[in-house]
């Protein structure tokens, strides 16, 4: 009777095994179709991870940030010298930079697709420009894809042309060119975290002087976001200028006069006093 009991129950129990397992099998399909995108080993166009640059920190940005930026420029003889920037950023577009001594007025605002340059307290002179650091490092995360591609353009980077490359010891994308190709435009992005790390450009009158930036040091930032504490520029493979960041500060409340070159004497430029 034992017997006949386990053997009237095998079926039944047989068939809710099996039901049990094609539903847990479908979940876990469910679940690998949702989170592959998350960890795609290959993105296949520079398009693709400036979208997921975009993704992963929407809504999830800082949008001011300001720090206190001493800047090292060097030169061919092996001499340097040490400048104080003070530099307050809107994401996306929107920076300033007002340069020690502060009563002398000088610095640049770079706004609405434009460079203003200021000696004196004055309008010294200003002309188009997208600034590509800002492009990639801040605004990327804060406005729309297609703004992004479309300020890209100009920067003649093939967006087709993806590979790997272990930089700092992490992974990195690459877009713009073949491994071990530094002589044409390109940028680089952290994989795992997806923020930039790396631009290569053309510049000079022939185009044939290459310029290299670096974002290095990256600390979180506070309610979301990064901050690279070092920035780092190349040009032809020798450095020229090393800017260090400190008393960086995130989503602080700061007056639209700060980026608005009719103000820009008249503006509150103690925003980096600003807790």
């Amino acid at each position: 009777m034992i017997s006949a009991f386990f053997s009237s129950q095998a079926k039944p129990f047989a068939g809710r095994l099996r039901s049990i397992n094609m539903k847990n099998l479908g979940l876990v399909f469910l679940l690998l179709a949702t989170t592959m995108p998350l960890f795609a080993s290959d993105v296949k166009s520079g398009q693709e991870l400036i979208a997921a640059m975009h993704k992963k920190y929407d809504g999830r940005w800082y949008k001011t940030l300001t720090f206190v930026q001493t800047t090292t420029n060097y030169n061919s003889d092996g001499t340097s010298k040490v400048a104080i920037w003070y530099e307050a950023m809107s994401v996306p577009g929107k920076l300033r930079i007002d340069i020690d001594p502060l009563d002398k007025g000088n610095g640049i605002i770079f706004a609405d697709q434009k460079l203003y340059s200021f000696r004196d307290g004055k309008l010294a002179g200003s002309r188009p420009f997208i600034h590509p650091l800002l492009v990639l490092g801040f605004d990327v995360y804060l406005q729309p894809v297609e703004t992004t591609l479309g300020q890209m353009k100009d920067m003649n980077i093939d967006m087709s042309v993806v590979h790997q490359e272990q930089w700092q010891d992490k992974t990195v994308y690459v877009v713009g060119a073949k491994q071990g190709d530094l002589t044409i435009p390109q940028f680089w992005v952290d994989k795992n975290n997806l923020y930039f790390v790396r631009l290569f450009e053309l510049a000079g009158k022939d185009k044939k002087s290459i310029h290299e930036t670096q974002f290095n040091k990256y600390q979180k930032a506070k309610g979301g976001g990064w901050v690279s504490a070092e920035v780092q520029f190349f040009v032809d493979g020798k450095r020229a200028t090393t800017e260090e960041y400190a008393d960086i500060q995130t989503d602080t409340k700061l007056s639209a006069d700060l980026w608005d070159p009719e103000k820009w004497i008249t503006a509150d430029r103690t925003y980096f006093k600003k807790k």
